[in-house]
């Protein structure tokens, strides 16, 4: 059997992207489906529909991808032993994408996918006698609680804590490849991006995004809040009107910002850092946008999905109402108002020049990601900083 680059979650939102980046540069791959799903091939292949690919290019996924059915959460991959290394020895390279990004999750549960599905993945790099690369997706939200200064590629600690279990999963994720790297003598390509968004209209058959999860938990705050308790704020209080949207408070900071990344520019970038030398041990590079997002952007996205008036304060005071109570209940749902952090990218931007900026992302950009409408029928195309601190 020929020897192939792996790739998990390549049915997942930036997977796809992954996997359209390594078939321009691979004749074939083989993906790590999850076991029992049976449609991997054909999720793949109608996201390349919906999104304008080459009838010629569809036509050829069955021939160009193998599909292996696996568990991540299991020793082996949940394989039989045969299968397990004949899977390692027909593997040159693996990119490990899979993951749960839910930020409503509880800690067990994330290890479960986020941890243990990483020790299982390395599992297999260390069975095969053809030395795999292995590149791990991880997040720059490792950076946890941590609210200003800079956060480097270098440091990976949990002095500041964490917003949410997912970004201590993530964390723990990245420990045990340091570990693994350094018992084995093996480099390892980390990348960390940030938000990953698009400008693709919500679909059906399409994955979604982080800020459709945020657009969820919107509707379902504002739908069990009903009329009459969406807001805490005085019908007669200072510019509130009659009919006008509800106002709710928000922890937040009007010079805040966050680093949202178009996903096609990510696994672009993502791919051609693997194309690096590596280093031999464990090289890490922070995936952002090189300008953030100013949070009154964002806060105008939310306003737009409400609708509601958001006012953004230091604290919560008094009496929350309704809504505000159910948004609260999210973790990670508000947290990043308050971020005025900056996540560093000086080394990809000195190994990949001006190519490594991206276009604006903006308030029209986030929109169209996030309102139904039809799919565009077109392919997938330093100075001192001061210390961090975490509050």
């Amino acid at each position: 059997m020929a020897v192939q680059v792996a790739l998990t979650g390549a049915t997942g939102f930036l997977g796809l992207r992954l996997l359209r980046r390594l078939l321009d540069t691979h004749r074939s791959l083989t993906v790590l489906a999850h076991a029992g799903s049976g449609d991997a091939l054909r999720r793949i292949t109608r996201f390349f529909e919906l999104t304008g690919a080459p009838e010629a290019f569809t036509a050829e996924l069955p021939v160009r991808l193998r599909v292996v059915e696996t568990d991540l959460a299991l020793p082996r991959l949940g394989l039989p032993e045969r299968a397990f290394r004949e899977l390692a020895d027909t593997t040159s390279a693996i990119w490990h994408s899979a993951g749960s990004i839910n930020l409503e999750g509880d800690l067990p549960e994330l290890r479960r996918t986020n941890v243990e599905g990483t020790r299982h993945v390395l599992e297999l790099a260390a069975a095969s006698r053809l030395r795999p690369r292995v590149h791990h997706v991880s997040t720059a939200f490792v950076a946890g609680s941590r609210s200003e200064g800079v956060a480097y590629e270098d440091e990976l600690d949990d002095t500041c804590g964490f917003e949410n279990a997912y970004e201590r999963s993530k964390y723990e994720a990245e420990l045990l490849v340091h570990a693994w790297s350094r018992e084995h003598g093996r480099p390892v390509l980390v990348l960390r991006p940030s938000i990953l968004v698009t400008d693709l209209p919500p679909h059906p058959e399409l994955p979604s995004h982080p800020l459709l999860v945020i657009e969820r938990i919107l509707r379902e705050a504002l739908r069990a809040a009903g009329p009459a308790g969406d807001s805490g704020v005085s019908p007669h209080a200072p510019g509130r009107h009659a009919g006008s949207a509800p106002r709710v408070r928000m922890v937040g900071h009007r010079h805040g910002r966050l680093n949202l990344l178009q996903v096609e520019h990510a696994a672009e970038v993502m791919v051609r850092l693997a194309g690096r030398t590596p280093s031999g041990g464990v090289d890490t590079y922070h995936v952002v946008h090189d300008r953030d997002v100013p949070v009154p952007t964002f806060v105008a996205l939310l306003e737009r999905l409400g609708p509601f008036s958001i006012d953004l304060v230091t604290g919560r005071s008094g009496r929350p109402s309704a809504l505000e109570a159910l948004l609260d209940f999210y973790p990670g749902m508000t947290a990043y108002l308050a971020h005025r952090r900056r996540f560093d990218d000086t080394r990809v931007r000195a190994l990949l020049g001006p190519s490594a900026a991206s276009a604006p992302v903006g308030l029209d950009y986030l929109w169209s990601g996030l309102a139904p409408g039809p799919l565009p029928l077109s392919g997938p195309p330093a100075a001192a900083s001061p210390p961090a601190r975490c509050a």
